[in-house]
């Protein structure tokens, strides 16, 4: 009778057929497929959703907020309640999508049916996302909880927060994983390549202060990559970088198409602006602040000026006017093409940035730029400018300059080169400059500000995270 009983119980015992679980899931290449375009899903349409965008975006020196997202850039306070939730949601963001990277590199390696080579680019590209997670979450929050394996139950909450250092120590190890596993660019738009897992390392070792790997990631994509820099005699050839489907400057990007685009430019334009083809919609909630360094320092020579501000619109007639008195300015890089299609990129690692990490780490590694580390930031400059990157110019920085000199120039041409693309905010972080650039902007910024809240749904429902864990002033 226990032998009938038993035999019962397993006859009875059925995989369901009728939803995706992990019983019935994970079975070959198409599930393995699946499975990481659900991991790349959680980077949302900009860079892991509009919320991440203006967060870390609005926390530059060159730019106000407007409407509901004023507050955010109240430099003296700390954030109000509905930019912790704001907060929050990032967070979840986040963790959400490590977990599906997780659930990738637990459960992929076991599956039969699928190509080697298939299934050791799906692991890579899981890795890639993982650690762009954590290092966009550690330069947030700064310690953070580690999570490796897949959550699929309340039993797999606890986690505590580590130090930056251990978060940091993942993050190369994903990144190098990604490195090794990846290919070269691809067909799919969006995808991780080993170029783009290399930027990220680059990135890192910029952050985290070791020079001489970070100048020799950037030295590797800029001597062996498959890129080149975007020739440029007028502001508009810009958008042969961004108002593209690819260009030969996109390493990774998030790409955008007539019938689905971006949300950023809703945030950058007023309702009107024809030319820029936005006649709806605008709600110009970023402002850019003329007080900062994209005043009237930063000289009309520049053809980066002309390509990322505006102070004029077309009316119905055709008649160019000014933007009224109340916002006499507004940012204008991310608009639709020439054709009114909303077809162009939003950039998560372009070539542009390879040489002016390689810059900026060679120049701090040696206590001071060599010949080629000035020339690879003169490079950038001169394209600005409209002449050609590899000719001497009337623009060059000089020779002669010191390491924290040099630095700050780099970190000015990053300013210019990469507004609206979420750098500033970090690059003032990494390099201890916050107070500094905010206070020749006018602005005062307490040090509560320099992390971001720990959400309070992580506090109550993790167990090894309480109250005295959270950030300064929250």
């Amino acid at each position: 009778m226990a032998v009938c009983f038993a035999s019962c119980e397993d006859t009875l015992e059925e995989v369901p057929k009728d939803f995706v679980s992990k019983a019935n899931f994970y079975k070959n290449a198409d599930d393995a497929e699946a499975a990481i375009a659900g991991a790349y899903a959680g980077m949302q349409n900009d860079f892991f959703g509009i919320t991440n965008y203006l967060m870390t975006e609005l926390h530059g020196d060159y730019l106000f907020g407007r409407g509901s997202q004023a507050p955010i850039t109240i430099w003296d306070q700390i954030l109000n309640q509905q930019n912790i939730g704001r907060c929050a949601t990032n967070w979840s963001s986040f963790y959400n999508t490590i977990n599906r990277a997780n659930a990738v590199l637990e459960n992929v390696p076991n599956i039969e049916d699928i190509d080697a080579g298939v299934r050791d680019r799906i692991l890579a590209e899981a890795h890639f996302l993982r650690a762009l997670c954590y290092f966009e979450l550690v330069r947030g929050w700064g310690p953070v909880p580690i999570k490796t394996s897949e959550s699929v139950d309340l039993s797999a909450i606890e986690a505590p927060r580590e130090a930056e250092s251990k978060v940091y120590e993942l993050i190369v190890q994903d990144g190098l994983a990604a490195e090794e596993g990846l290919g070269e660019v691809g067909s799919d738009t969006g995808r991780a390549s080993k170029w783009a897992a290399k930027m990220l390392l680059a990135h890192v070792y910029l952050t985290i202060e070791d020079w001489d790997a970070a100048a020799a990631k950037a030295e590797d994509v800029i001597n062996n990559g498959p890129f080149e820099l975007i020739t440029v005699e007028q502001a508009d050839d810009f958008y042969k970088i961004f108002a593209v489907d690819t260009s030969s400057e996109d390493i990774m990007s998030m790409h955008h198409s007539e019938t689905k685009g971006s949300t950023i430019p809703n945030y950058l334009h007023r309702a009107g602006n024809i030319p820029y083809n936005y006649s709806s919609g605008g709600v110009f909630a970023w402002l850019p602040d003329p007080n900062s360094f994209i005043g009237d320092e930063w000289d009309d020579n520049d053809l980066r000026k002309d390509f990322n501000l505006y102070t004029q619109i077309q009316n119905a007639e055709g008649e160019w006017i000014p933007l009224p008195d109340t916002t006499p300015i507004l940012f204008k890089k991310f608009i639709t093409n020439t054709s009114g299609q909303s077809v162009y990129s939003v950039p998560i690692y372009r070539f542009t940035e390879a040489f002016l990490f390689y810059a900026e780490a060679s120049a701090m590694a040696n206590g001071g730029p060599s010949a080629l580390a000035l020339e690879r930031l003169n490079m950038i400059k001169r394209r600005a400018y409209g002449y050609d990157p590899g000719s001497v110019s009337p623009v060059d920085y000089p020779p002669g300059m010191g390491s924290e000199e040099f630095q700050n120039a780099v970190l000015q041409e990053r300013a210019y080169e990469f507004m609206i693309e979420r750098r500033r905010w970090f690059d003032l972080k990494r390099t201890g400059k916050v107070k500094e650039a905010f206070a020749a902007a006018g602005k005062n910024v307490i040090d509560e500000r320099l992390l971001w809240p720990i959400p309070e749904d992580e506090i109550n429902n993790n167990p090894a995270i309480g109250q005295s864990d959270q950030n300064p002033g929250y």
